[in-house]
């Protein structure tokens, strides 16, 4: 045990008396923490008033991004219909699957590889694919996986339930009329937003406007608040001018001529005269909308508006037509056309057959290149020119479709004879099929130009006289001998109606020259009695040896103009010549030049 020494006994007992000193009061270390903490209060406090009170945009967005949610309602697009009613484009309910890859990897949920191949299999992809996909967008929210399902494919989607995959409404354009009205219909995008045909040019007028529906969400995904709903607004209707029953006549008889003749295309535009409607617009080959496989650059041209040719001999009514305009001639002049052979220059016109001495009608009976080459001289060439521009030649026909070519229309100073006598043929121009079409239905219109229409037209548009009605139907009384006995296109001829018509057959051009390709060609009008439908049929490099306008083109003329006057109730022709002389001479060899 340790005993403690007196001193320090004494020491310790002092110490327990001594009083403990008071803390020492620092003024200025006071007033420096004070302030200090007034100053973050007070910066504390600003910017309160600054977020809540000047600036209280930036945090409610914030806030927005994390719980207002705006979900889309598609609108349906307007249904395309011909002018009866008869649906060509309408939309169908179809829905995307889409997938969440930040929600898959939270759950985990990749780990079902099952129900993920179940997944690829019947959406049609690659299994492994489709983890990689999902895999290399791991920070995104939404990806597609799959665009316009079936309703089928969607509920089998839906009952898989795997996490972070979810189903989105949408609509998918199908087309009833398939492959008949590919080119004049067009075709639509993914998007539902058109891409060829009507569906581009009026992909305004038929695009509705989407709904949308915003509501508010807590964490777990529950709607909180309805914030607002704008309805949604479909897309107007269409009704075309075409008749669906028109445009199968049609497009079997070009399909067949494809097939038969083995070439590149065919095509055929019909309108009525009277009001400019077009009734029938179909080419060979062509594709089905419905199938997207199809949609190949080749096959979707819609040949009718963008494929120009020099017109050959169906431009011959009209310089016939000039020439009676401008007092060059008329019905009663003779035109001598000698042995079939006239020399211009260094360059020499032929006639397939020699026709020697002939009025206008026989002249264009013949079809003479001779005799309306001695025309075209006889007058100036503004007359000549002026003519083919005036009955629309050159000009863009009115259909209003994306892709119409314009041809070639020369405008020059000084032409040699030679390019005036050919002009008068077809050579040296190019119109498209529709162009051609547009000329005829003027003829038909007893010499009034107004445009085309794709639309069924409620009130005929206006006009304008061109060419003297008196004059024209002088004209069209000589058309209609070309498709009788002797004439270049009596295969055109429909038995119990009088039909004018004129066939071509014009070398393709090519660069420095002419190609041994040719465009077989019939245009005409029906009944010349009284004027209804102007048709024309173009068939592009025919292969074999029959390729004149007479042997191909004036048949299938024949067949579609003869459905078109039965299927549209028009009455046949009163006093027309006998039927059984038409059928017999339709088999009749002679073709045009």
């Amino acid at each position: 045990m340790i005993k403690l020494t007196k001193n320090a006994k004494r020491d310790g007992k002092q110490n327990q008396r001594k009083p403990k000193a008071p803390p020492v009061f620092i003024p200025w270390r006071f007033n420096i923490i004070f302030g200090f903490v007034v100053l973050a209060l007070l910066a504390l406090v600003a910017r309160a008033a600054y977020i809540q009170v000047l600036e209280p945009g930036k945090l409610i967005q914030e806030g927005d991004m994390r719980s207002l949610r705006v979900k889309a309602l598609p609108s349906a697009r307007g249904i395309i219909s011909d002018r009866n009613g008869e649906p060509l484009a309408v939309s169908v309910p179809v829905q995307a699957v889409w997938a969440d890859p930040v929600t898959i990897f939270k759950d985990k949920a990749l780990d079902e590889k099952a129900r993920w191949y179940a997944l690829a299999d019947v959406l049609g992809l690659d299994r492994e694919k489709l983890i990689e996909r999902i895999e290399a967008n791991k920070q995104r929210r939404f990806i597609y996986l799959q665009r316009q399902v079936s309703p089928a494919m969607a509920s089998y989607v839906n009952k898989l339930k795997l996490p972070g995959i979810g189903l989105k409404d949408e609509s998918r354009r199908f087309y009833p009329a398939s492959e008949v009205s590919a080119h004049l219909i067009g075709v639509t995008g993914i998007d539902s937003h058109g891409l060829e045909g009507v569906e581009r040019t009026y992909d305004g007028w038929l695009t509705g406007e989407p709904g949308r529906r915003t509501v508010r969400k807590d964490r777990y995904g529950r709607v909180v608040e309805n914030i607002s709903l704008k309805k949604r607004e479909p897309g107007k209707p269409l009704s075309l001018s075409i008749d669906q029953r028109l445009q199968a006549v049609a497009y079997r008889a070009v399909k067949q001529a494809v097939a038969d003749y083995q070439a590149t295309s065919a095509t055929v535009v019909m309108a009525d005269v009277r009001t400019g409607e077009i009734l029938a617009m179909v080419n060979a080959p062509s594709y089905n909308p419905n199938n997207r496989e199809q949609l190949q650059s080749f096959r979707m041209r819609n040949r009718s508006i963008t494929d120009a040719m020099e017109p050959g001999s169906t431009i011959k009514p009209f310089v016939v037509l000039a020439a009676m305009e401008n007092g060059v001639a008329d019905e009663d002049t003779i035109i001598d056309t000698g042995n079939g052979l006239m020399q211009i220059g260094g360059s020499r016109v032929r006639d397939v057959s020699r026709v020697g001495k002939a009025n206008l009608a026989r002249i264009l009976q013949k079809s003479s290149n001779i005799g309306v080459s001695k025309l075209s001289l006889a007058m100036p060439i503004d007359a000549v020119l002026g003519m083919y521009s005036s009955v629309g030649l050159g000009d863009p026909s009115g259909i209003n479709l994306i892709g119409e070519a314009q041809g070639f229309f020369p405008d020059r100073t000084r032409w040699s004879d030679f390019e005036r006598a050919t002009l008068a043929f077809g050579y040296g121009i190019s119109v498209t099929p529709i162009q051609l079409l547009r000329a005829y239905a003027t003829l038909g219109a007893m010499g009034v130009n107004r445009p085309l229409s794709i639309l069924k037209t409620e009130e005929v548009v206006p006009g304008r006289q061109v060419v003297s009605a008196a004059n024209t139907r002088k004209l069209l009384d000589m058309m209609e001998t070309v498709t009788q006995k002797g004439g270049s296109a009596v295969r055109a001829a429909v038995p119990g109606y009088r039909v004018g018509a004129k066939t071509g057959t014009a070398k393709k051009a090519v660069a420095g020259g002419y190609s041994d390709e040719y465009v077989a060609m019939t245009a005409g009008i029906a009944p010349i009695s009284s004027p209804r439908l102007a048709m024309v049929v173009v068939v592009n490099e025919p292969q074999g040896d029959k390729y004149y306008g007479g042997a191909i083109a004036a048949p299938i003329f024949a067949d579609v103009m003869e459905s078109a006057l039965q299927i549209l109730n028009i009455p046949p022709d009163a006093g027309s010549k006998d039927e059984l002389e038409i059928v017999n001479h339709k088999g009749g060899s002679h073709v045009d030049n």
